[in-house]
């Protein structure tokens, strides 16, 4: 399930239609897959494995070379050090593509003319590197990445 608030606009959106929608409007592509029981707690290459098609499907379209799978857990070794590189806003000079199989994930999205809404797969082979803007946005909504104590197992 996917959920998109929209705090300027004091606007929440739990219907899938809606939510492709609204991400439509800013440039955003959102669709669901189906989650096989067996993966969601499976290593990386099964879980690679499971999605081939439907990563093969986006490597065509979109360009990207190369797909990776990213486990957090609160146990993770160096997770306080991983999640401080997402606590500001900043912006990729690629696309960013993100399933999760299991638990949650939250986004901040700022587009350039707009209101803040809130596997990976990379163009460029060493993966994606941010560009912070220093702009500060991030101080006004809640923390992406709060540490182990956030992530529940």
């Amino acid at each position: 399930m996917a959920v998109v608030r929209i705090p300027a606009e004091e606007r929440t959106l739990r219907d899938a239609a809606e939510v492709a929608r609204a991400l439509a409007t800013i440039g955003i592509d959102f669709s669901r897959v189906e989650i096989p029981a067996d993966v969601t707690a499976a290593p990386a290459d099964r879980v690679l494995a499971a999605y081939e098609r439907e990563i093969a499907a986006l490597k065509e379209r979109g360009g990207y070379v190369t797909a990776d799978v990213i486990d957090v857990r609160p146990d993770t070794p160096g997770l306080d050090a991983m999640l401080a590189k997402f606590s500001r806003e900043h912006w990729h000079d690629e696309d960013e593509v993100r399933l999760i199989v299991s638990g949650r994930g939250i986004f901040h999205i700022r587009p350039k003319d707009g209101p803040v809404h809130a596997i990976r797969l990379f163009q460029d082979p060493c993966g994606w590197t941010p560009r912070y803007t220093e702009s500060g946005a991030e101080t006004g909504y809640q923390p992406v990445c709060l540490g182990p104590a956030y992530v529940r197992a």
